[in-house]
């Protein structure tokens, strides 16, 4: 079968090996139109700028990455697959202030994702922003204000909102064919067990490390022994230090509890309530000489909303097959039956009546890593040209993105709180709301709401 030109072209994305024609191939179709940025050239970020290189529709003018490791390669790449010469910088406020942007990509750890998207809409940039959109529920709020008030607009990470086979078993359950839904329990189940210290060391002479924690603490940069299956803070493990992230519930948690709100057509909960700990992995380690990450081994939440109940379950041991069914999505309880929104299994509608059959759909998912960030592109794209609203509207996943950090609120407090959501606020509990923001470290300045 004949390949198209996109297909040629993303086959070379995803290898990421050279390929001297691309530049021939690209200019022959559509001139590119918009000119693109990419903050935070690692693994997530090169997948989504493949997309962006993909479409034809833009022209890739700067890189920024604080990790020359990573920003250099990404140059090569974007250069020997469109012709593009991006410049490279290492501060966005710099990109920013040199650039004419159209199109900023945010896809650099947590805990940047706030004050980088809002420098950009201010720029005049439309925003593509990783999920979850911050660390804190007030800089949600901040970005939020921010798009509007610029008229920009600013597409999250959360793709599965438009993966087929969500779109379907939305359209399913919003049908009435499960009945009236009582409790959705949302999950996701990998193995795991104790955290072996890592040796904190010096950052390679590539890396502004200092930059890289921005606003948020300082911590020592630490090292990954060979062969350990152990991450460090920098590139891929930052998820498990609560300074830069919320664990596996700020990580996944936003995925499914995106799912629930986005299905059932709620916005916020009235009450939360978690609990967990680390068990398995053992008591955090921080000092001079080495360090864990600090996250949660395991945790459950359970948010009490107007009609139902919905829960959020997460463990980082005993992943094994004891269980039946993917080991990640959502379970919604109703009347007519029990229906599992997956993710590479799709989903599957187990009726209550015996006489009726137990019907399934395949889910169609994209490489690399078996995601929709294709189709999300697109519509990010229609979307600035129509004016239209994004299928992961920055507004919308605020609010999705809040039942992650209210999970890990609470999980902090060691006690439920009762949520305001048309104010934003924790009723009864300052303690709480002092918990909706943090503050910035050295000359970084938290976002105004």
């Amino acid at each position: 079968m004949k390949r198209t030109r996109r297909e040629f072209i993303m086959e070379a994305v995803l290898a990421g090996g050279v390929l001297a024609a691309a530049p021939t191939i690209i200019a022959q179709s559509r001139a590119p139109k918009y000119r693109t940025a990419l903050i935070g050239t690692g693994w997530w970020g090169g997948n989504i700028l493949g997309e962006a290189m993909a479409s034809g529709e833009c022209r890739i003018t700067a890189l920024c990455d604080v990790d020359d490791r990573y920003l250099h390669p990404t140059r090569e790449r974007v250069t020997q697959l469109t012709g593009d010469e991006p410049k490279t910088y290492r501060d966005y406020r710099e990109l920013f202030a040199k650039e004419a942007v159209d199109i900023a990509i945010v896809a650099t750890p947590d805990h940047w994702h706030p004050l980088i998207m809002i420098e950009a809409v201010r720029a005049g940039a439309h925003v593509f922003v990783e999920k979850p959109i911050g660390h804190t529920i007030l800089e949600g709020r901040a970005m939020v204000n921010a798009a509007r008030a610029a008229d920009r607009k600013v597409q999250v990470g959360t793709h599965r909102r438009i993966s087929p086979h969500n779109l379907s078993g939305r359209d399913f359950i919003q049908s009435g064919k499960l009945g009236k839904v009582g409790m959705v329990r949302s999950f996701v189940h990998y193995g795991g067990g104790p955290d072996k210290p890592l040796r904190n060391i010096d950052p390679p002479k590539e890396l502004d490390w200092d930059m890289w924690c921005g606003p948020a603490p300082l911590r020592h940069y630490c090292d990954v022994m060979p062969g350990s299956s152990f991450r460090a803070i920098h590139p891929k493990g930052f998820r498990m230090y609560l300074d830069y992230a919320n664990g596996t519930l700020g990580d996944w948690g936003i995925h499914w509890l995106d799912q629930i709100v986005w299905i059932l057509r709620e916005k916020y909960p009235k009450k939360v309530f978690s609990t967990g700990g680390r068990p398995i992995a053992g008591p955090p380690v921080y000092n001079e000489r080495e360090q864990t990450g600090d996250a949660p081994d395991h945790q459950v939440a359970s948010y009490e909303f107007e009609n139902f109940t919905a829960t959020w379950e997460h463990r980082r041991f005993a992943g094994n097959n004891a269980e039946k069914g993917e080991n990640v999505g959502c379970y919604f309880y109703g009347t007519e039956g029990t229906f599992h929104m997956g993710w590479r299994d799709g989903w599957v509608f187990y009726p209550h009546s015996k006489s009726k059959p137990v019907l399934r759909e395949k889910a169609q998912l994209n490489d690399p890593d078996s995601q929709n960030i294709r189709e999300l592109w697109a519509d990010f794209l229609q979307c600035i040209k129509t004016g239209g609203k994004p299928v992961c509207d920055i507004e919308e996943v605020h609010y999705s993105t809040n039942l992650s950090l209210l999970g890990m609120l609470s999980y902090k407090l060691g006690r439920g709180i009762a949520w305001d959501g048309r104010k934003e606020r924790i009723l009864h509990d300052e303690k709480a709301n002092d918990l909706l923001r943090r503050d910035y470290r050295g000359e970084w300045e938290y976002p105004e709401v």
